[in-house]
C-alpha cells in the first residue's frame, strides 16, 4: 500500500487511472477514460473529414477585399481545426423548395459555415434535419427546365446536422465571421445575353436579395469576370460588400443566414403574389432607375399642337434578324412625327450609357431579340413594339416580350412579318415546309437555324407606317 500511495502521490489521477487499469481485468481495458476522444474520432472516420481537412486551407483567399469594411474577422489562419468550440445558436433550421418551375432554392438560419471552393454548406445543429434532408445538392440557376443549361452549373451541397450529442457531422471551423446574411447563386447559365442576365439572374436576385436594404453578402458560383463587371452598378445597390468568386474561396465563412439559389417566378417578371415582400415589376424598374440615375419616371402624352415630338429608340440588329431597309424605315418614322433614336449592337451594349437613352424616349421599337430588354429602362406608360420574324414565332415572342409588359406598366403593340417581308423566300420555294408548315420545322428542331439565326427582315414600308402611325395618335394630343 505505501508503494501504491507514493505512485499516487507523485502523478496525482493520472496515477489512479494506471493503477486502475493495471487492476481490471484485461476486457475492461478497452474503456477510454478521456470520454471525448473515441467519439470524435469515430465520426471524423465515418464522415470523411480526414480528407476534407486536407481540402480546406483555413485562411482568407486573397481577393483584394477590405476586411475593414466587412464588420468581420478572420479566425485562426495557420491551421485547420474541428470546430468544438464556436460559440453558436442552440438551433439552426433550412426550408427548401423544390416545387418552383424555374428554380430550386433553400433558405436557412442559425449557425451556417460556407466553404466555396468545395461547394459545401454545412448547417450545424438543425431542429429541421431528417433521413431525406440530412445531404442536399441543388443547382443555383433559374432555368430549371433546361437540361442542357442546368448541366454547366456546379452543384452546391447542403449538410444538416443534429444537435450534439446526436451528431456524426463535425464541421469545419470558421475562419470569417459575417453579421449579415449570405445570397449564394451562379453566372454559369445563359447571362452573356442580356435578356437572360435580366430575366435568369438580375429579376431573381432582386427579389430574393433586396430585402435586406444591402446588407447582404453575395457569393457567385462558375464565377463570370465580364458578367460581374457589366452588372457591378446593380450588385453594388443589392450589396455594400464586394461580391466574393466561391468557387476559388478557401476561407470558412459563417454567416447567421443564407439563402441558397434565387427565387424566381416567370420570365423577365414577379409575381407580387408569391413574392415574400410583395415586390413588383414597376418597383423593380423603380430599383433600376435609381441605380443609374434615370430622370423620367413617367411618360406624358407630347402635345402635337406645342411643336414636340414624342421620341423613338430604333433598336437595330446585325447578322441576323436584322431590318435590310433600316434607312426608309427610320425616314418613315420620322415622317409620321418621331424623332429618332438609332441605336446599334455597340451603343446598346453598354448598360450604363444607354440606359438613359431609353428612358429619354417614348416608344423603343425592334426585332425579337435581347436588345428588346432594354425596355426595362423605359419612363411609365411608355410603348414597346416587337417586330416579330417569320416563322410561326408570335407566341414565343410575346411570351419573352409580350406577357412582362403590363407588370412593367408599359403598352405592347407588335408587327408579325409576312411571307413578303422575311429574307428566308430569297433561300427557299414557297411549297417549302418554312412556309407551307413552319411548325415542321420547330419539330425538327431547327427554329434557332433557320428562323432566328437564319433571316433577316425587309419591312412593307406602307405598312409598317400605319402600324406606327396608331402608335403615334396613342401617346400624343392635340
Amino acid at each position: 500500500m505505501k508503494g501504491r500511495h507514493e505512485f499516487t502521490k507523485q502523478h496525482g489521477n493520472g496515477g489512479r487511472r494506471a493503477v486502475l487499469c493495471l487492476l481490471l481485468p484485461p476486457l475492461l481495458i478497452l474503456i477510454v477514460l478521456k470520454t471525448d476522444f473515441l467519439p470524435q474520432a469515430v465520426r471524423v472516420r465515418e464522415t470523411g473529414f480526414t480528407r476534407f481537412k486536407e481540402d480546406v486551407v483555413h485562411k482568407v483567399s486573397s481577393l483584394g477585399l477590405d476586411t475593414g469594411r466587412w464588420q468581420q474577422q478572420p479566425l485562426d489562419p495557420e491551421k485547420p481545426e474541428f470546430a468544438k468550440d464556436v460559440e453558436a445558436p442552440t438551433m439552426s433550421k433550412a426550408a427548401c423548395n423544390f416545387s418552383n418551375r424555374h428554380s430550386d432554392y433553400c433558405a436557412m438560419e442559425g449557425d451556417l459555415r460556407i466553404h466555396g471552393k468545395s461547394g459545401r454548406v454545412y448547417v450545424v445543429s438543425s431542429s429541421t434535419i431528417g433521413p431525406e434532408n440530412s445531404t442536399i445538392t441543388l443547382r443555383p440557376y433559374t432555368r430549371k427546365w433546361e437540361a442542357a443549361t442546368m448541366s454547366r452549373i456546379r452543384e452546391v451541397e447542403i449538410r444538416s446536422s443534429p444537435p450534439a450529442p446526436h451528431s456524426f457531422v463535425i464541421p469545419p471551423k470558421c475562419t470569417v465571421r459575417h453579421d449579415v446574411p449570405a445570397v449564394i447563386f451562379s453566372t454559369g447559365g445563359c447571362g452573356k445575353n442580356f435578356f437572360h442576365a435580366m430575366s435568369d439572374l438580375i429579376v431573381p436576385l432582386y427579389i430574393t436579395a433586396h430585402e435586406y436594404n444591402r446588407g447582404v453578402q453575395l457569393l457567385i458560383t462558375d464565377y463570370n469576370s465580364h458578367w460581374v463587371t457589366k452588372f457591378r452598378p446593380i450588385l453594388e445597390a443589392l450589396s455594400m460588400y464586394p461580391v466574393i468568386d466561391a468557387d476559388a474561396d478557401t476561407a470558412v465563412r459563417c454567416f447567421p443566414a443564407a439563402r441558397v439559389g434565387l427565387e424566381s417566378h416567370r420570365i423577365l417578371g414577379i409575381d407580387p403574389a408569391l413574392s415574400r415582400n410583395g415586390y413588383t415589376m414597376m418597383g423593380f424598374r423603380d430599383f433600376l432607375r435609381s441605380v443609374f440615375s434615370l430622370q423620367r419616371p413617367w411618360m406624358t402624352p407630347v402635345s402635337r399642337s406645342s411643336g414636340q415630338k414624342p421620341r423613338l429608340v430604333f433598336v437595330l440588329r446585325r447578322h441576323s434578324r436584322a431590318v435590310t431597309n433600316e434607312a426608309d424605315a427610320i425616314a418613315a418614322l420620322a415622317d409620321i412625327g418621331f424623332e429618332v433614336v438609332a441605336a446599334g449592337p455597340e451603343d446598346v451594349k453598354d448598360m450604363a450609357k444607354f440606359g438613359p437613352v431609353v428612358n429619354s424616349c417614348d416608344v423603343m421599337v425592334g426585332v425579337h431579340g435581347a436588345g428588346l430588354t432594354n425596355m426595362v429602362f423605359l419612363p411609365h406608360n411608355g410603348t414597346i413594339m416587337q417586330i416579330i420574324p417569320w416563322g410561326n414565332l408570335r407566341y414565343a415572342c410575346h411570351y419573352d416580350f409580350g406577357e412582362p409588359v403590363p407588370d412593367m406598366g408599359l403598352r405592347y403593340v407588335e408587327y408579325e412579318v409576312t411571307a413578303e417581308e422575311t429574307t428566308l423566300k430569297d433561300k427557299y420555294p414557297r411549297d417549302h415546309p418554312v412556309f407551307a408548315d413552319p411548325r415542321s420545322i420547330e419539330r425538327m428542331g431547327k427554329v434557332w437555324d433557320v428562323f432566328l439565326n437564319g433571316q433577316n427582315v425587309t419591312l412593307d414600308i406602307d405598312r409598317f407606317r400605319r402600324v406606327m402611325q396608331q402608335v403615334y395618335q396613342s401617346i400624343t394630343t392635340e
